[in-house]
């Protein structure tokens, strides 16, 4: 813990200069309906911007004493900040960056507490039109230049090998203007971006762009890296991976754990939908040499599960970080073009059709997670809708607050199923936990899950 606590105030400096009197009360209601604490949250990971965290709760119980209040003044809104994080400060000054992403925060969650209301069983486009608010309301929707984005996923929790590889396929992204978003987060969320601004660096563009998209469960465990200058708090897990797919030219993939298989399940899932079947999306999983038993074990489940349909929508490259940016523009171009044909947007991919079943909020617990049909007697894009959600609720068994907690009342989630898909499932989560992909380096890990009927 840094034991450097600073107590300051600060003014927004044009960023959501005014709140009003029904806002701030809301942002200071400490009930179990208010908005106090998710704001505390996200607050204090923006603060602890660039540290190697991934567990929520002990991040919340190192600064137990962080306070944070609004200040509704004549002449505008000041933040008060109480005892906070000394990393976020140089000399008694709050760092630039860390300081616009504080007031980052505040404006999704009051955007979203006044304008997002929907029910449960709200139709698809209803969701698709509340990502895409959000998203606006965020400037993040940028029309007047012909954006290039590459989404990269990939673990918190690489070696060293493996974060430096992401480090170079981004620097061959940014040579070939190539704009970076991930989840914000260390390891391979980081190392794209730091990569990709020595590479806009030599090329002299000063309008490189680096998002990151997060949502309160996780940015709590995974505090944002201070390379992001823009950053966006969707609601809930579903939210942002729609974000990322409505926003992205492509998706490169990089080693990561269950939370990048969650993601890669979400994907294959959506483009496995027969809309979908004829829609561009250029996907490349990629990794240094000695990742390739990774991206066979990913490849195998992913056959196992869903068949060689879903198998065809990416390309696997190796040890080659050029070949991975030359793809990416290439895709990028071709994305541009079917787009264009068509009258889409390009900045938002309003023809990608999404199911419900991948839009609705999926609240892990044993009770949800025993439930889960995991069986293959179902359309293959509806599999790896559930798939997907075995894998959400082991990400928050893991590393979010409410997960971990629901684990330690109600004991280790249960899974059920195919027995030779739950064999699959198995070797691959055993995998990653050997490859120590679960935790961050050095950290002991303890299954939050059992899988009760293996081949």
């Amino acid at each position: 813990m840094d034991r450097n606590l600073v107590s300051i105030r600060l003014t927004p400096d044009g960023q959501l200069d005014i709140l009003s009197k029904a806002e701030v009360a809301k942002l200071l209601d400490t009930s179990r309906t208010g908005l106090y604490h998710l704001y505390r949250k996200c607050s204090l990971a923006v603060l602890n911007s660039g540290i190697a965290m991934d567990n929520a709760a002990e991040l919340l119980s190192q600064y137990e004493s962080f306070d944070i209040r609004l200040l509704q003044q004549d002449r505008g809104l000041r933040l008060e900040l109480s005892n906070a994080p000394g990393v976020a400060f140089v000399d008694g000054k709050i760092i630039e960056g860390i300081k616009q992403l504080l007031f980052t925060v505040l404006r999704d969650i009051i955007y979203v507490s006044n304008e997002i209301h929907m029910p449960e069983d709200a139709a698809s486009d209803v969701v698709t039109g509340a990502v895409f608010h959000i998203l606006r309301n965020a400037d993040a929707l940028q029309t007047k230049r012909v954006t290039n984005l590459a989404v990269c996923w990939g673990g918190h929790s690489i070696g060293r090998e493996e974060y430096d590889y992401t480090k170079e396929v981004g620097y061959q992204l940014g040579l070939r203007g190539i704009d970076i978003c991930t989840g914000c987060g260390a390891g391979a969320m980081k190392g794209p971006m730091k990569g990709a601004t020595i590479g806009h660096a030599k090329q002299r563009n000063p309008d490189g762009r680096y998002l990151g998209i997060s949502e309160p469960g996780i940015i709590a465990a995974e505090p944002p890296n201070p390379i992001i200058n823009e950053l966006i708090i969707m609601p809930d897990i579903e939210k942002r991976l729609e974000a990322f797919v409505r926003m992205a030219h492509s998706i490169v993939v990089f080693p990561g754990g269950v939370g990048t298989a969650e993601e890669i399940l979400y994907l294959i899932g959506l483009l496995l939908h027969p809309k979908n079947k004829n829609l561009p999306f250029p996907i490349i999983f990629t990794g240094p040499a000695g990742s390739a038993a990774y991206f066979d074990r990913i490849d195998q489940f992913v056959g196992s599960a869903l068949g060689e349909d879903a198998q065809s929508l990416y390309k696997i490259i190796i040890d080659d970080p050029q070949a991975v940016a030359s793809e990416v523009r290439k895709g990028v171009r071709r994305v541009r073009k079917f787009r264009k044909a068509r009258d889409d947007a390009y900045y938002f991919n309003w023809l990608l059709h999404i199911e419900r079943d991948f839009q609705q909020p999926f609240n892990p617990s044993r009770e949800s997670m025993t439930a889960l049909d995991l069986n293959r007697d179902q359309e293959p894009y509806l599999l790896a809708a559930n798939l997907r959600r075995a894998f959400s609720g082991i990400v928050a068994g893991n590393v979010k607050e409410e997960g971990i907690r629901a684990v330690q009342e109600g004991g280790v989630f249960e899974l059920n199923g195919d027995p030779d898909l739950m064999g699959a499932m198995d070797k691959l989560l055993e995998s990653f936990v050997d490859q120590g992909r679960m935790k961050l380096p050095g950290g002991v890990y303890t299954p939050c899950y059992r899988i009760a009927n293996v081949a």
